[in-house]
């Protein structure tokens, strides 16, 4: 028996990229699934995915915009309605950033920190009374890297993934006697559309494939390692290739990262 079957596994920003991988595995540990994302089209489309793994009604669809999440409550209850609980939630809702600090507007700043960390936020708080009743659960969240550094044109989103950093391991703490655990997952380059999705001062999409996201580990190779580090409770996990020396190197020689990062960055 898969350590996740019969799971109730919530997942939002799944209609592509790495959440849809995420929700493909889930499906195939015979995992119930919540999927919510924007687009309810592409959501039916990897309920199909899913559905290869598991009989539909063990799949619930809620479209959702997590800058828009007034009546989460309800669905909260639609899901306990359905499934009886909510063991585990995975914030991976998300947008990158293209843009420099002196030419985006406050209201694109405001967008990324709605999206990014204000979501998480309001999911989070929706579904931990939930999971205080139970019992149990888990909490994942997906930061990335530039949670642990700023970096070029991603001012934004940097702040955003520090920021998660702080508030969920606040949480933890809080939240550890209750049987409540909670994972940040820190992503390096993943092969997705992240960048061509990456707002750009005009608040539009960039639009184009970084070098980084080209190289990129597969995205079901990122979804089968966090599927690992949420069944060994792992705290904080790194997931990438060669960049992941990064967060060494700015851990124990900030002066030769900087350096560094200067003469690699884009100019």
């Amino acid at each position: 028996m898969s350590f996740f079957e019969n799971k109730v596994v919530w997942i939002t920003g799944a209609s592509s990229g790495l959440g849809e991988a995420m929700a493909k595995e889930f499906a195939s540990e015979k995992a119930k699934l919540v999927l919510s994302a924007r687009r309810e089209a592409e959501l039916q489309r990897v309920k199909k995915e899913c559905a290869k793994f598991i009989p539909e009604e063990n799949i619930m669809i809620i479209p959702l915009d997590v800058t828009s999440l007034t009546g989460i409550e309800k669905e909260v209850e639609n899901v306990i309605r359905k499934f009886g609980r909510i063991d585990i939630l995975v914030n991976n809702a998300g947008v990158s950033q293209r843009s420099t600090i002196l030419d985006t507007p406050i209201e694109v700043e405001r967008k990324i920190m709605e999206i990014n960390y204000f979501g998480a936020l309001i999911m989070t708080k929706a579904i931990l009374p939930v999971m205080r009743k139970q019992k149990g659960g888990h909490l994942v969240v997906i930061s990335s890297l530039m949670g642990k550094f700023g970096y070029y044109r991603r001012s934004s989103y940097c702040a955003s993934k520090h920021a998660l950093h702080g508030y969920f391991e606040a949480l933890r703490m809080e939240e550890l006697d209750n049987n409540i655990h909670v994972s940040i997952i820190c992503p390096g380059f993943i092969h997705t559309n992240v960048s061509f999705n990456a707002i750009t001062e005009s608040g539009n999409g960039f639009g184009k494939m970084d070098d980084g996201q080209e190289k990129g580990m597969k995205p079901e190779v990122c979804a089968g390692k966090i599927l690992k580090a949420i069944r060994n409770k792992r705290v904080e996990v790194y997931m990438g290739g060669p960049e992941l020396r990064a967060v060494i190197v700015k851990r124990f020689f900030p002066r030769f990262f900087f350096r560094r990062i200067m003469h690699v960055g884009p100019k």
